[in-house]
């Protein structure tokens, strides 16, 4: 028990002085737009878009293996977990998972998330109007996760994951990691949870499309005109995010009622391509039904795109498998609101 009392308070004491660090230091500049594959940024699951994606110290369902892998650590049953929604303008984002705890061993997950749109018609300066070909472009995520409680009090998680950009005939790929810890403290049951998701390789975008007929001299004539030479793009590192969350679940810690859940969460957040925010989110939960959701994304953040949010939740049990089945409404600013919808099953 002393061992676990001052391991509790080390990590505590480092959430702090991680916390002060990041704001004390914030960057001046936000460097928006300066990272490849920011569809890595789109949040799953209808309970943590709900709560303001305030989620970092929550995340112990399946979504967990996108917010912090750790949540994903004391699993008793399999799970599996689809996500699908209309994302901004023409755009959609699928999102699936399935995982299972082995005894003695801890949780594994795999997992796949796709950012598509329909197909648009390829134009060129001689064709405005198009030369009759389809030109297709998609993002895709793929990766494998493994969490486990080392403690009663304390799990810690990681993801590997493979990412690939494609338009028409050229494409970039990168390979990242996230790691994740999670620490329920010896007061009230207050949770700690930290992650970095996304450190990896830089992307760069190859194929024949970057093959181009180029003059090497154009001062002299009667030379090839028509070299073969391949353009020589740029490299740009992947969205690293930093989260650091608190949570606690007042009517149970602290009112010591039992029939209802009522949890406040807060994260902060670091991304390298954008200024430090925060996501705040509550939720009541009824009679283990059904709950009922609020929170608000990107807060102090300048310029922001993010908002409030709703949701709710019901969970139900058919035969011998728990379904839960989540919607949360999401304010995207000037992009207006989108409905999001996800299920999870566990069995």
């Amino acid at each position: 028990m002393h061992y676990k009392n001052n391991f509790g308070k080390m990590v505590l004491l480092l959430v702090i002085m991680v916390l002060i660090g990041e704001f004390v230091h914030a960057q001046s500049i936000g460097r928006v737009g300066t990272t490849a594959a920011s569809f890595l940024k789109i949040g799953v699951g209808g309970r943590a878009l709900g709560m303001g994606e305030a989620y970092t110290t929550l995340a112990e369902d399946i979504s967990g293996v996108y917010w912090n892998p750790a949540g994903i650590a004391e699993f008793n049953t399999m799970q599996a977990f689809v996500n699908h929604f209309d994302y901004i303008g023409d755009l959609y984002y699928d999102f699936g998972a399935f995982a299972i705890p082995i005894e003695n061993l801890g949780t594994f997950a795999v997992f796949v998330g796709r950012l598509g749109m329909p197909d648009i018609e390829r134009t060129t300066i001689d064709y405005p109007n198009g030369t009759g070909e389809k030109v297709s472009a998609s993002s895709v995520v793929i990766g494998l996760s493994y969490a486990r409680a080392l403690t009663d009090r304390f799990s810690i998680g990681g993801n590997v994951k493979l990412i690939n950009e494609s338009i028409w005939h050229s494409s970039a790929s990168a390979v990242a990691f996230d790691i994740g810890v999670l620490y329920r403290t010896f007061f009230k049951n207050i949770r700690i949870g930290m992650s970095i998701s996304n450190f990896g390789s830089q992307m760069k975008m190859e194929g024949r499309d970057m093959l181009v007929q180029h003059d090497i001299s154009d001062t002299f004539e009667g030379n090839n005109e028509n070299i073969n030479a391949y353009m020589d793009t740029d490299q740009f590192p992947l969205p690293i995010l930093f989260r650091v969350g608190l949570s606690a679940n007042i009517t149970n810690d602290f009112l010591g009622i039992e029939e209802h859940d009522w949890i406040i969460s807060i994260d902060a957040i670091h991304p390298n391509d954008n200024k430090e925010y925060m996501n705040i989110g509550t939720e009541l939960k009824l009679f283990d039904l059904i709950s009922l959701r609020s929170g608000f994304r990107q807060l102090l953040l300048e310029d922001r795109e993010g908002g409030l949010t709703l949701g709710f939740g019901l969970q139900y049990k058919v035969m011998d498998i728990d379904l839960r089945i989540d919607y949360a409404n999401i304010d995207y600013g000037r992009l207006d609101n989108q409905n999001k919808f996800s299920l999870i099953l566990s069995f």
